[in-house]
């Protein structure tokens, strides 16, 4: 196989299952089920998704430079003049061939990732710290879910070292196929919190279905779990009777693996002292937060027994920074002078919702302003779950909270009346009394699930007050 291309063309026939129709190209350079993003040189999957199929889009696929399209038997002949196309009865389930058999090929050793928070922030932390020990392959966005992860399988170079997977789920049953498919060498979880609650009955349920992870591992794999959280004492059982060799366990505990010595907060990131596996390691983690520390601890443990130097890995995290909607810092400029905006805007839950005041409150700042959308399926305790953000607030000396969304009313008017900036009944509403009410020195911090739409918020500050450089992402 040509090193230039991630497949050879003949090499896609019997990974897809497929038949071709035209002339098979040489290799392709990537994989894409979007138009959108799609490169030159890409192999496209037309996915039938729940409002659009993509074999609407092959056309504008080819347009775009795909070497090939990957369709179904179904509608083949009517798409046969735009371009070569692999033609299977089912274009998912051959994604899913084409990423176990990216699986097979290579000799890469695989991480998972799952949890109720931090899968993002951490897959993205043992991106850099692998990174340092040989070429590692990740997800380029959240792809943890069932056409994410044989997605981010079937783009993986045969010559990485390293794979890391994120695998999500809404409901009980969904991480078993997805980890079969990555067969992890390590698998962890982060945490467990009150996430999706309306389609489970209690956080232990949650934790029934996070500990699916570790029945993919490999025979004699790690599982690595979160020492300080209540469904310890499950997760610890699901795994020890699962194929793991070793179990172990990061966090603040005593008796943890890897533990967390000292943290001391910095403006855009963090020095961390911790003993990983008896091992004094004292490292800058380029990202602020706590919770975003002790979850480094966890990309040690699991760094460690993938293969990777530990110390080399630990200097890695200096260049880690926190995604966009995850923390990223913009460096905006009001009229009166210069203030900071952490964008937190992707998702939400009460667990999330507190680490990101937590880190708002870490801020030197003339004012911490929160603004905060809905948190959503929660189910019936949605409203108190609300409504107790408000020790937190108090707790991280929130100066100003600016609010949208029915479930946040009760939150707002649960505040002291000198906390309350302005409440919306949708996001949008927010825009006009922030860009009044921000101004030099502030600290605004922006939050919810995705449904309450806080990433338009964000998008709306960054027009309205890029600085005359442009904003400054740090």
């Amino acid at each position: 196989m040509n090193d230039e291309f991630l497949w050879s063309g003949l090499g896609l026939i019997p990974a897809l299952a497929a038949r071709v129709h035209g002339r098979a190209p040489a290799g392709v350079t990537g994989v894409s089920i979007d138009t959108r993003t799609l490169q030159p040189g890409d192999l496209y999957f037309a996915i039938k998704g729940d409002a659009k199929d993509g074999h609407d889009f092959a056309g504008a696929a080819f347009a775009a430079g795909a070497a090939a399209a990957v369709v179904d038997e179904a509608r083949a002949d009517a798409l046969s003049a735009h371009g070569p196309l692999y033609i299977v009865d089912d274009t998912l389930a051959s994604m899913e061939n084409l990423g176990r058999a990216a699986r097979a090929r290579g000799e890469a050793k695989i991480i998972a990732v799952t949890g109720s928070v931090g899968k993002t922030g951490t897959k993205e932390a043992l991106r850099a710290a692998l990174g340092a020990s040989g070429p590692t392959h990740a997800s380029a966005a959240s792809y943890n879910n069932h056409w994410g992860v044989p997605l981010t399988l079937a783009r993986m170079p045969r010559a990485s070292r390293f794979g890391v997977f994120e695998i999500g789920m809404n409901h009980s049953g969904e991480i078993t196929p997805l980890t079969g498919m990555v067969r992890p060498h390590v698998a962890v979880v982060t945490t467990i919190a009150p996430v999706h609650l309306e389609h489970f009955a209690s956080l232990d349920a949650i934790a029934e279905a996070k500990a699916e992870i570790f029945l993919g591992l490999e025979p004699g794999g790690a599982a690595i779990i979160h020492a300080d959280i209540p469904q310890f004492d499950l997760l610890n059982a699901r795994a020890r009777a699962s194929r793991a060799g070793r179990v172990l366990s990061f966090g603040e505990h005593a008796g943890a693996d890897a533990q967390l010595i000292s943290f001391e907060a910095r403006e855009t990131g963090s020095m961390v002292s911790a003993k990983v596996l008896g091992e004094a390691v004292t490292f800058y983690l380029g990202a602020p937060g706590r919770h975003l520390a002790v979850n480094g601890l966890a990309v040690l443990l699991a760094a460690v027994c993938a293969g990777a130097d530990l110390h080399a890995s630990a200097r890695a995290l200096g260049a880690f920074e926190a995604p966009a909607g995850r923390g990223q810092r913009t460096g905006l400029a009001a009229a009166d002078g210069n203030f900071t905006l952490i964008d937190e805007s992707y998702n939400a839950n009460p667990a999330s919702m507190r680490a990101a005041l937590a880190l708002l409150g870490e801020a030197a700042a003339g004012r911490r302003v929160a603004v905060l959308g809905d948190m959503l399926e929660l189910g019936p305790d949605a409203a108190r779950l609300h409504a107790e953000l408000s020790e937190a607030i108090a707790e991280n000396r929130v100066d100003t909270v600016f609010a949208a969304g029915p479930l946040m009313r009760g939150l707002y008017d649960a505040l002291p009346p000198g906390v309350r900036g302005a409440w919306k009944e949708k996001s949008d509403g927010l825009e006009d009394v922030l860009a009044e009410a921000l101004g030099a020195g502030d600290v605004v911090m922006v939050k919810g699930s995705n449904g309450s739409r806080m990433g338009p918020v964000v998008a709306a500050l960054k027009r309205r007050f890029a600085s005359p450089n442009g904003a400054q992402e740090r």
